[in-house]
């Protein structure tokens, strides 16, 4: 079960269209969804919550908080809405395309995939592209 709460006056557009493409994404993995719960919240909000629960004192676009891996996956996933904006200007993409790279960004993470090192980085992005890609296509 994927659910989509708001601290924000941002609210998910068609939240069916996101729940599809996720589910899709993760089935791609030979996984299930668990219960995932998507927080889309204000830089602020995520600035603690880093402080609090990884001692990190800077602004982020995402925590993922992972309860259960593979096969089902489960846990949260914060979002700063004000992130994705911000990351939208700087990187010249829309508002949309970053807001799906951030939301699949934290299922790869439930689905193990890390990002500490260049490498891993750059695998993450190409995957990210490419489950991006499969939005729009239909089931």
């Amino acid at each position: 079960m994927i659910a989509y709460h708001h601290q924000t006056d941002f609210k998910i557009e068609d939240a069916s269209k996101y729940t599809d493409w996720i589910s899709r994404c993760i089935d791609l993995y030979n996984c299930t969804a668990g219960p995932i719960e998507y927080v889309f919240t204000s830089d602020e909000e995520l600035l603690g919550i880093n402080q609090k629960h990884l001692n990190h004192d800077y602004y982020t676009d995402i925590i993922t908080f992972q309860y259960s891996g593979p096969p089902e996956l489960s846990g949260e996933i914060y979002i700063s809405i004000d992130r994705v904006r911000d990351n939208a200007e700087t990187f010249n993409e829309s508002f949309e395309r970053e807001l799906k790279r951030v939301m699949i960004h934290g299922i790869l993470h439930l689905l193990g995939f890390t990002d500490g090192t260049d490498l891993e980085k750059a695998e993450m992005r190409n995957r990210e592209d490419e489950l991006i890609e499969m939005f729009h296509v239909k089931h």
